[in-house]
């Protein structure tokens, strides 16, 4: 949607493709340029001083104006207004590095299971001390044990690419704000249920409300083979259906539902502290209001069944590289990057939302 250029009353926030989940890719912002309203959403804005907590033990940053987000779907908010860390329990379902290259025309999209075996680095706990660096341990276990900090700490190790910044979006955030949308339309090719979140759709097109929607990028049950690559091949379709519906929604003549939207976001996620202000979040926004959903390169890490667990994962070591190196040269990733990938289907057989 075009934004009006006039006065500062009639200023409406953009739309911020951030994250997420799987959304989390999908952030929206909006509401009248009333001073007032920027600082109230400020304030519903919690954030995790990451720089603070990292020092400077991180990789350097690309020199090639490319910027690179850690995006995380938690079922918690870690963190509140600077304090760095998060409620007990909290776990990360989802997570997503959204590279946007220098030209800010296009964006990769790199999914993380969470059932991939990493070496975790030490990481300082939230409540204090710290937690020993330990070899092959799932990467969400990085966030359970060391918050926000922990988890880019994690991923940079991992990848060599510096997390410009971080997004957090609330599960519980997620589903109001789905809501305030109206629902989310898609089309599913199969039947999809799941008993324990009540997830019950008959083959064709849907409104999902909050809580359907996401039970949807949520299930493992609901899918052929069960698997957490599964969910992320239907979190990736389901992001783009969003995407797309989110750039038809006529919000400018609305101003209710343009706050209705603002509130729920900004009480929705958590960012780090370079990040945590309307007016910032606004300014990201605007950078990403020309890139297409159909120009997300969007994949997951190139990964094998684990042979000592095949419930777990590990990254194919020369494919995991291609997809760093382009990243950290902001170029495309190679499409040779993902062959041989656990994490790639086979054929599109089995795919339950259509058109992706």
């Amino acid at each position: 949607p075009k934004v009006d250029g006039g006065s500062a009353r009639r200023r409406l926030w953009r739309v911020v493709r951030v994250g997420a989940m799987c959304l989390a890719l999908l952030v929206l912002l909006a509401g009248a340029g009333l001073t007032a309203l920027y600082v109230k959403f400020d304030r519903n804005i919690s954030h995790v001083d990451i720089d603070r907590a990292l020092g400077r033990d991180r990789p350097e940053d690309s020199p090639n104006g490319s910027l690179d987000l850690l995006v995380l779907g938690s079922d918690s908010r870690a963190g509140t207004h600077g304090a760095y860390g998060q409620h007990k329990g909290a776990r990360a379902d989802t997570a997503m590095i959204v590279h946007l290259n220098e030209a800010r025309d296009a964006a990769t999209v790199v999914s993380i299971p969470r059932d991939t075996l990493v070496d975790r680095p030490a990481c300082e706990r939230p409540g204090g001390g710290t937690e020993p660096a330990r070899e092959r341990v799932m990467f969400n276990e990085s966030y359970s044990v060391g918050g926000p900090a922990c988890a880019v700490k994690t991923v940079e190790e991992l990848s060599g690419v510096r997390m410009d910044h971080y997004v957090e979006v609330d599960f519980k955030g997620f589903s109001q704000l789905v809501d305030t949308l109206g629902g989310v339309e898609v089309t599913t090719t199969q039947a999809v249920r799941d008993e324990d979140s009540d997830l019950d759709l008959a083959a064709g097109t849907h409104t999902l409300d909050g809580e359907q929607a996401l039970a949807l990028v949520r299930t493992r049950k609901a899918l052929a083979d069960g698997s957490d690559l599964g969910r992320i091949r239907l979190q990736h379709s389901f992001v783009r259906a969003l995407a797309r519906q989110v750039g038809g929604i006529g919000l400018l003549g609305d101003p209710r539902r343009l706050y209705e939207i603002a509130d729920t976001t900004t009480r929705s996620v958590t960012t780090d502290s370079g990040l945590a202000s309307a007016s910032k979040l606004v300014g990201l926004a605007r950078t990403l209001k020309g890139i297409d959903p159909d120009e997300m390169n969007m994949l997951t890490l190139p990964v094998a069944l684990d042979p000592r667990d095949r419930n777990r994962v590990v990254p194919l070591d020369r494919q995991s590289r291609e997809v760093w190196s382009a990243l950290r040269e902001d170029r495309p990733v190679p499409r040779n990057a993902t062959e041989g990938s656990a994490a790639e289907p086979q054929s599109r057989e089995g795919e339950i939302i259509a058109g992706e």
